[in-house]
């Protein structure tokens, strides 16, 4: 423990408090009242255990600030999340809830994408910011709200958190009803090339009118107007599903149609 009696995040470790057993029964019940400088000062009292966790996670390279703010993420998680009336310890719920959050916080920046300390500075603020508020308001706070909680100017704010989110590949799946998958590709609207699409550079008005109405639509708004499933979806009132399973059956029936009439033309 020793070894991280050091100045982290702006805190000196080595003069980190510890709360009695009288006064976490007394700072709980002030929490649940909504206390929030009780809940404050049981998040101090406790960052012993962030400190502990973050010995398990030494080999990793990783900045020490950097995991020691995501634990306390996940130490505050804890506070808000423990049920004092457990038969459990808030030290044995805390810890695994800690490394969890550490572990989420690796694997997510274990790609070969590196964020800037900067950004990731400003988006944990972000973060929390957007925690606090949740605890106060009864609706989910905007973007300018919680920019203006974190004290950071709103462009910079969604910048920073933009570059946290992981890169998406276009056939991730994001759906699955048990039958056919949704993916993010299906999601996506071809605006660029809604005007010479492939559908009608290949002249394929035979093919559709071989279709059913409701199957010859879908193909039309998806390809001709290029318009996602979703939007489909709404506008023909049925489910993103259906939208799917109808366009790949439509799809599967021009390939088919487009086959034999090629055959029919070398013969």
């Amino acid at each position: 423990m020793s070894a991280y009696k050091v100045e982290i995040c702006g805190v000196n470790t080595s003069t980190l408090p510890l709360l009695s057993d009288e006064e976490k029964t007394s700072l709980w019940s002030r929490i649940k009242a909504g206390d929030m400088q009780a809940r404050e000062t049981y998040i101090k009292g406790n960052l012993r255990l962030v400190l502990s966790v973050l010995k398990r996670f030494s080999g990793h390279g990783e900045n020490l600030d950097d995991l020691f703010q995501i634990g306390c993420i996940g130490l505050m998680k804890s506070v808000d999340n423990f049920d004092p009336t457990m038969e459990v310890k808030f030290s044995t719920y805390a810890v695994p809830m800690i490394i969890g959050e550490i572990r989420r916080y690796l694997r997510d920046t274990s790609s070969s994408i590196r964020i800037s300390r900067s950004l990731r500075d400003t988006a944990y603020k972000a973060i929390i910011a957007k925690e606090n508020l949740s605890r106060k308001k009864t609706t989910e706070p905007t973007m300018e709200e919680i920019a203006k909680e974190a004290g950071i100017p709103l462009e910079d704010m969604l910048y920073a958190l933009d570059a946290m989110q992981s890169p998406l590949s276009l056939y991730d799946p994001i759906y699955n009803d048990g039958g056919d998958t949704l993916y993010v590709m299906d999601q996506i609207s071809d605006k660029k090339n809604k005007e010479d699409n492939w559908v009608e550079s290949l002249s394929l008005n035979d093919a559709l009118d071989t279709l059913p109405d409701r199957e010859s639509h879908i193909i039309r708004l998806r390809f001709f107007e290029g318009k996602t499933q979703m939007e489909v979806a709404s506008e023909i009132c049925i489910s993103q599903a259906q939208v799917s399973r109808l366009e790949k059956n439509a799809l599967k029936s021009m390939e088919r149609y487009l086959t034999c009439s090629t055959c029919r033309t070398e013969r």
